[in-house]
């Protein structure tokens, strides 16, 4: 049995039960060892349409070459570069651009520029 096929015979079996901690566990740690194309097939099964917690770590799994680059590049960016990308609300970035930007506000870094924004 694969560790794909072990994954979803887990997944079927506690939808209805409730997952225990170790098998969720084991499951977690099996997750690196799968393709792009099982992890896309697990993350849209009807298994796991309720199951967040599980769903989330395929996601992580995923895209983790990704999940970092957004913070590294708003946390590089000098202070007139982030407050101009905050009034562009459809940027996408609007809630970690404020969050870096009240870190900088409370380090006491270009506080009159961000007090503005």
């Amino acid at each position: 049995m694969t560790d794909y096929e072990y994954i979803l015979k887990q997944i079927k079996f506690f939808h209805y039960k409730g997952w225990e901690a170790g098998e969720l566990r084991k499951c977690l740690d099996m997750l690196p060892n799968l393709s792009r194309e099982e992890l896309s097939s697990l993350y849209r099964s009807r298994w796991l349409k309720e199951d967040k917690t599980f769903r989330e770590a395929i996601f992580n799994t995923l895209f983790k070459n990704q999940i970092g680059k957004r913070e590294s590049r708003v946390k590089e960016m000098d202070t007139a570069s982030l407050v101009e990308e905050f009034k562009d609300k459809k940027s996408g970035n609007v809630s970690l651009i404020r969050n870096e930007l009240r870190e900088r506000y409370k380090t006491n870094k270009e506080r009159p520029l961000i007090a503005a924004a």
